[in-house]
C-alpha cells in the first residue's frame, strides 16, 4: 500500500484516522467523533493531530472542536478555579487545535463572570463557554446541554437547519428515573467482578432501563460471590426482591454463585441468570431437584461424572482463545406457552452471545421432565438458549447477553419484566424473606 516509503505517524497513521471519520460520512449528515484521555498524553497526540488536519481538509465552516475540561471546586477557598482549563485549552492551541465550545464540567454553578473569564482567556465566545452541572444521571445531560444552548451554538457553527427535537418522551424517561412513582426493587447481582462496578456496566444500566419501564427506583447492591456459602447467603440475600446472576469464566466464585442460585429457587425470588447465570442455574438445579450431586460444568471440572454444562462441539479443536468463542448476534426460537415467549411475545428474537459452554444436550430431557423448561433453543435445535422454571414466580435465565441490547427508551423485555416480577414480588409479599430462611436447606 506504502509502495516501499517509510511508514510515520505523520502522515500514515493520521491519514487512517481521518479515513475512519470519513467512511461514515456519506451517510450521516453528522459525524461525531470522541477523542478520549486528556491533552498532552503522548497516547493521544496522533488522534489530535488527525482532527487538526481534518478541520483544514474539508474546511473550517464543516468542523466544531468541543472540548469538555473541568473546573475544580476549592472548599477551603468556596472558589471555582479556571486555570486548569486555561491550561488544558493553551495546550491544544499549541498543536494547532482552538476549540469552538468549551464544556465545563463543575460541581456549583458557574456565575457569569467565571464565562467571561473562561471566555477571555480561551479565546472561545461566551456563548460557547457551556456549564457542565453534575446531575443524577447520565441521561440528563442531553436535557442540561440544551437548557444551555449547546444545540443552538453547534447547528450555529455548522451553518444547518433543523427543527426542534421532541423531547417529550426522554423528559419522561429522565422523570421516571428521577421520581418513580410505583415503588423500590432492591436487585442483588451475585458475581465475580463485583470489585469494579464498571465490570457489569452493561447490565447496571440495563436494570436502569428496566426500573424505567416500570416507574420504579432499581437499588442495585453488587455482592461478591466468593461471599457466599450455605451459612451466610440467607443473611445476604433475605433483603432483596430480586437476584442476577452475570456472566463470567473460571471456576472462582462458582459455588457462592450455586448457592445464591438455590436460595432464590427455594424462595421463588424472582430470578435472573446471564450467559454463566444460566449455566450456574442449570448445575444448582440438576445437583438439588434431579439429585444428581456431582453435576458440574467442564470448564470447572473436566472429568465431572455429570457435565450437565459442556464445550460446544466447534470448540473442541480450538487451541487459540482469542476471538474464537461463539460471538456476536444468533437468532433463538422461543417456546410456545413459555414464560420467554410471553415475555418477547414473538416467537423469534435475535441474541448476541459470547461463550463457549452449553447446556449438554444429554440431560435435556431429565432436566424438563423435573421441571426445568427449555424454553429458547437455535433454529435447529441443537443448543439451550433459554431456559425457565414455569412454576416459579420469576426464574428465567439465558444464554446470551440481553444488557447489550437495552436502551433507556427501549429497554430490553426480559430487564423490564425481571424488574417488574421483583417490583411486585416486593409489594405483595406478606411473609418476609428472613422468616422463610430454612427452607433452603430443605
Amino acid at each position: 500500500d506504502y509502495l516501499g516509503s517509510t511508514v510515520q505517524v505523520i502522515p500514515h497513521v493520521t491519514d487512517e484516522i481521518k479515513g475512519a471519520i470519513q467512511r461514515l460520512a456519506p451517510e450521516n449528515d453528522v459525524v461525531i467523533t470522541e477523542i478520549g484521555g486528556t491533552v498532552g498524553d503522548i497516547e493521544s497526540l496522533p488522534f489530535l493531530e488527525a482532527i487538526r488536519q481534518f478541520r483544514v481538509d474539508v474546511g473550517r465552516e464543516n468542523v466544531i472542536f468541543v472540548h469538555l475540561t473541568f473546573i475544580p471546586y476549592i472548599a477551603a477557598a468556596g472558589e471555582l478555579k479556571t486555570k486548569p482549563t486555561q491550561h488544558s485549552v493553551r495546550e491544544l492551541m499549541q498543536i494547532g487545535i482552538q476549540p469552538d465550545c468549551l464544556l465545563c464540567r463543575t460541581e456549583h454553578k458557574l456565575s457569569e463572570d467565571i464565562r467571561k473569564k473562561i471566555a477571555l482567556f480561551t479565546n472561545v465566545q461566551l456563548e460557547g463557554v457551556i456549564e457542565c452541572l453534575d446531575v443524577a444521571t447520565i441521561y440528563e445531560v442531553p436535557l442540561a446541554l440544551k437548557a444551555q444552548g449547546l444545540d443552538d451554538v453547534i447547528l450555529k457553527r455548522l451553518q444547518l437547519d433543523a427543527p426542534q427535537p421532541d423531547l417529550t418522551g426522554w423528559t419522561e424517561m429522565v422523570r421516571r428515573f428521577k421520581h418513580p412513582e410505583s415503588g423500590e426493587a432492591r436487585i442483588a447481582v451475585v458475581g465475580k467482578y463485583t470489585n469494579l462496578v464498571d465490570s457489569y456496566k452493561s447490565i447496571q444500566e440495563a436494570l436502569i432501563h428496566g426500573g424505567i419501564s416500570n416507574d420504579v427506583k432499581v437499588s442495585v447492591e453488587w455482592l461478591s460471590s466468593e461471599d457466599f456459602d450455605g451459612e451466610n447467603q440467607v443473611g445476604l440475600l433475605k433483603d432483596f426482591q430480586g437476584l442476577l446472576i452475570p456472566g463470567g469464566f473460571g471456576q472462582r466464585g462458582i459455588e457462592g454463585m450455586l448457592a445464591a442460585v438455590r436460595w432464590s429457587r427455594v424462595n421463588e425470588i424472582p430470578f435472573f441468570g446471564i450467559c454463566l447465570g444460566l449455566q450456574c442455574a442449570v448445575i444448582e438445579f440438576a445437583r438439588n431437584v434431579c439429585n444428581l450431586k456431582d453435576s458440574h460444568s467442564t470448564e470447572f471440572l473436566e472429568d465431572a461424572s455429570d457435565p450437565v454444562i459442556c464445550l460446544l462441539d466447534s470448540q473442541h479443536q480450538v487451541t487459540k482463545k482469542g476471538g474464537t468463542m461463539r460471538l456476536g448476534a444468533y437468532p433463538c426460537i422461543l417456546g410456545e406457552g413459555t414464560t420467554a415467549r410471553d415475555i418477547y411475545g414473538t416467537p423469534e428474537v435475535s441474541e448476541r452471545h459470547r461463550h463457549r459452554f452449553e447446556v449438554n444436550n444429554n440431560y435435556r430431557d431429565l432436566l424438563n421432565d423435573h421441571g426445568l423448561t427449555i424454553s429458547g433453543t437455535s433454529p435447529d435445535g441443537a443448543l439451550v438458549e433459554m431456559v425457565e422454571i414455569t412454576n416459579h414466580r420469576w426464574f428465567v435465565a439465558g444464554q446470551f447477553h440481553p444488557e447489550l441490547k437495552s436502551r433507556p427508551t427501549r429497554p430490553h423485555p426480559l430487564f423490564a419484566s425481571f424488574i417488574e416480577a421483583a417490583a411486585s414480588y416486593g409489594q405483595s409479599s406478606s411473609v418476609p424473606v428472613s422468616n422463610r430462611k430454612e427452607a433452603v436447606r430443605s
